[in-house]
């Protein structure tokens, strides 16, 4: 994850109305690894207490967040800015999605490039002026019906793919806590004890079955990913309902 000493793109927040807000964008940033904040002319003005409870502690972790009077001001450092938008602009730029956008991102800033994203305020969003300050919009593909964020709400998703290029976790873990999986071995070593216990009862009713259902049993077993407690369970469950301990 990053950090304020890695390069990473700036959130700039473009006449944020409530204090609750931007604590609330700062602590969406800094989930995602973003530390580097600029806010122009907040209405309720800078510093703001209402941010610093809202942003859960953020606000005390990052760098303190630039102040600008205006736009342009706020973006004379930067070679490639982007603005977020769910309206046609009127305007020819180009329109990415937050996924494409995250990855032009960081190929820019891997060649050297400052990149910041600018957010408007809750109420109407980034005015045309400010837009036409930005090299290219980012649009989230919603519902067409109904693709209003609110403030946070789009700085987490923005700030959400960028972290994801830089994320590394499996796409699908096994949470096992003290356990390990179980081996082939000793899956199978379950199924024989039971096809063994279930042959003593009389379960298999015909001998053309017993072959299909130990199949059946194995492929249950299988599928499950079983632990080697889990294991041990089963085999613990077959002895008090057989009175036989596993040998």
């Amino acid at each position: 994850m990053n950090n304020s000493n890695t390069p990473q793109p700036s959130i700039i927040l473009v006449n944020p109305q409530m204090g609750e807000n931007i604590g609330a964008c700062a602590r969406a940033m800094l989930n995602c690894g973003l530390e580097q904040m600029s806010i122009i002319n907040p209405r309720d003005g800078w510093p703001n207490e209402r941010a610093t409870a809202n942003s859960a502690g953020a606000l005390e972790i990052m760098p303190e967040p630039a102040v600008f009077a205006s736009t342009q001001e706020a973006l004379k450092p930067y070679h490639y800015v982007y603005a977020t938008t769910a309206r046609p602009r009127d305007m020819a730029k180009p329109v990415l999605t937050p996924d494409a956008a995250a990855k032009d991102m960081h190929a820019r800033i891997q060649s050297g490039q400052k990149i910041a994203i600018m957010f408007g305020g809750e109420r109407a969003g980034l005015d045309n002026d400010d837009v036409a300050l930005a090299h290219a919009i980012i649009t989230a593909p919603l519902n067409p019906n109904f693709s209003s964020l609110n403030l946070a709400q789009g700085v987490l998703l923005i700030a959400y793919e960028w972290s994801k290029k830089l994320d590394n976790t499996a796409a699908r873990q096994l949470a096992m806590r003290d356990s390990e999986p179980a081996t082939h071995e000793s899956v199978y070593g379950l199924v024989d004890r039971l096809a063994e216990e279930l042959e003593a009862h009389k379960f298999f009713r015909s001998p053309d079955m017993k072959p299909t259902l130990i199949r059946n049993f194995k492929n249950m077993f299988s599928r499950t990913e079983m632990t080697d407690q889990e294991v041990k369970t089963l085999h613990g469950a077959i002895s008090a309902l057989t009175g036989k301990k596993l040998r």
